[in-house]
């Protein structure tokens, strides 16, 4: 990388790549949510409940997917491939044996950690903690398919994934409404689809390893230094998943129909924000590629055209969620009650997005970057200064869902001001093979 300009081309063509595999998981989710929305509101919140639980898990183990991807752009950039495929290897056997020990201890605090979600015991709680205990089989697939995804991305591969996630969530697209409607089995058909899919990736991942030839043992070395980097990263998804928890648990106290309709703004936001996020993945590519050939001037300004597409985008999906705001919700459910509460957290919804297209790309940024422990601390007091505080008062003063969606407006917002702030000191601009 000795150019001082990335071609727009390569940022477009890495930033589609990632929007079609980030954008494949979450269809599926908006599928399922869909399929099971007919079922009935119990059915919903249970997913919902289940859900927030299972994203929890997977959402530790993405760490090593950022993680792997800034290291393996870095020797990458230095050209040194074989060097950036093992970083791919050693995460995959930190994916799998991270992923069999939660599976252990997902299996042992399913019930409990549901309870804590819905409110208590109950039919809501019961259907989740099936669909949990189901699902969660199919965890070590998720992982695996994050660290193949992090190497990937880090030799920029823009083919290989979408063939991936695409093969994998046509699969369980295909056969969820199968299982749950035909089939009989109705919300447990919906996990086992997610199992399917998840465990299909997975093989493909470890298949598209197998192809580039390098060695395959475990490397302790390397993978203690993937901990190392994804310490910070653990815990900025700590504070993630804290939040959303404890945004999930308000809302449940809130009532079923104010559960589920919550679960259908947050698959949503997810959604969009899931693929706001290819800004941020074909960022991190760059910029860690960059700094790992010496190119800071490439860096910075990859840096902020990739802002500026993220801003686009985020307006884009902002006007197409605003335009949405009766036919969306009708979508997902029948349920007159749930749609009213849904279109109680919309206005949030909206105005969210060109926001969060530039904290997306900025996040990025920061990660090709190696800058993890600035990206933890802005992440740890967003969730502790704006996000739970403000969802804790909606409960206790009864704002009802606009109290817990301002929460997360709140977090967006405090994340964008420290971001901006970070990218125009150059504090990140770091050159060489690791940070």
């Amino acid at each position: 990388m000795s150019v001082v300009e990335v071609p727009a081309r390569r940022i477009v063509a890495l930033a589609a790549s990632a929007f079609v595999v980030l954008a494949a998981e979450p269809l599926f989710v908006l599928v399922d949510t869909a399929v099971v929305g007919h079922l009935g509101r119990v059915e919903l919140a249970a997913l919902g409940a289940a859900g927030t639980v299972m994203t929890m898990l997977a959402v530790l183990g993405s760490t090593l997917e950022y993680g792997t991807t800034g290291r393996a752009a870095r020797y990458f950039g230095a050209g040194r491939r074989p060097a950036a495929v093992n970083e791919g290897v050693q995460a995959s056997w930190l994916a799998l044996g991270i992923g069999l020990l939660a599976v252990l201890v997902g299996e042992l605090v399913a019930r409990p950690v549901v309870e804590a979600v819905t409110g208590g015991p109950g039919t809501v709680a019961d259907e989740a903690t099936q669909w949990l205990r189901i699902a969660i089989l199919g965890l070590p697939g998720i992982l695996l398919v994050l660290a193949g995804n992090g190497w990937l991305r880090g030799v920029q591969d823009t083919r290989t994934p979408v063939r991936i996630v695409v093969v994998a969530n046509l699969l369980s697209a295909i056969a969820s409404p199968l299982l749950v409607y035909p089939a009989g089995l109705g919300l447990t058909g919906s996990a086992i689809a997610n199992v399917l899919a998840q465990w299909v990736g997975a093989a493909l991942c470890l298949r598209a390893i197998r192809a580039e030839r390098v060695p395959l043992a475990p490397d302790w070395t390397v993978m203690r230094s993937q901990l190392v980097v994804s310490r910070d990263l653990v815990i900025r998804a700590l504070a993630f998943q804290a939040a959303y928890l404890v945004a999930a648990g308000v809302a449940g106290r809130l009532g079923a129909a104010q559960l589920a309709a919550h679960q259908i703004g947050l698959q949503l936001w997810e959604f969009v924000a899931l693929l706001l996020d290819s800004f941020a993945i074909a960022a991190q590519a760059l910029v860690g590629a960059a700094l790992g050939g010496g190119a800071v001037a490439a860096a910075k300004s990859t840096a902020w055209r990739v802002s500026r597409y993220g801003l686009v985008a985020g307006v884009v999906f902002g006007a197409v969620m605003a335009g949405g705001w009766y036919l969306v919700p009708a979508l997902f459910t029948s349920d007159a009650g749930v749609r009213e509460q849904a279109h109680v957290l919309w206005p949030w919804l909206v105005v969210m997005m060109p926001v969060a297209g530039v904290v997306f790309a900025l996040d990025g940024v920061l990660l090709g970057a190696g800058d993890n422990a600035f990206i933890r601390t802005i992440t740890v007091v967003a969730v502790l200064g704006g996000f739970i505080p403000l969802c804790l008062l909606a409960l206790r003063l009864d704002w009802g869902l606009s109290g817990v969606w301002a929460g997360l407006a709140a977090f967006i917002g405090i994340r964008f001001a420290g971001m901006v702030w970070r990218t125009r000191s150059g504090h990140w601009l770091v050159v060489g093979e690791q940070r």
